[in-house]
């Protein structure tokens, strides 16, 4: 079948390329390979890049972020940074619901301990 359009040369209807149909399972395995990479990836760096930087002194760390989940304004006139720093770990490792914070502490400790060996 031929279709002439006006001012355009002819063109076989049946040349065109065909559209793929939308197929969700494959942008589903797309999207879940990427949540995979990230998550492996994130892994890798906390423990190649972010918990490193514990070990120089776990001590200090565990006492500004003791100060950080007991205390409403913990660092008051001093430096942010070291708090921040400290505060960084609730995320690399969370607290779980309902733990004390001292066994969060103790928990921490062990684990800075085991990553700086």
């Amino acid at each position: 079948m031929m279709v002439h359009l006006s001012g355009h040369k002819k063109v076989e209807v049946d040349s065109l390329p065909e559209e793929r149909p939308f197929n969700p399972l494959r942008l589903t395995g797309f999207v879940l390979l990427m949540l995979l990479c990230i998550s492996l990836w994130l892994r890798w760096y906390t423990g190649a890049v972010s918990m490193p930087r514990y070990c120089d002194n776990p001590a200090d760390t565990l006492h500004y972020l003791e100060k950080v989940l007991t205390e409403k304004t913990p660092a008051k006139l001093e430096s942010r940074r070291p708090y921040i720093i400290a505060a960084k770990l609730i995320y690399i490792i969370p607290r779980q619901r309902d733990e004390p914070v001292a066994d969060y502490l103790q928990r921490l400790k062990i684990r800075i301990a085991e990553q700086c060996r």
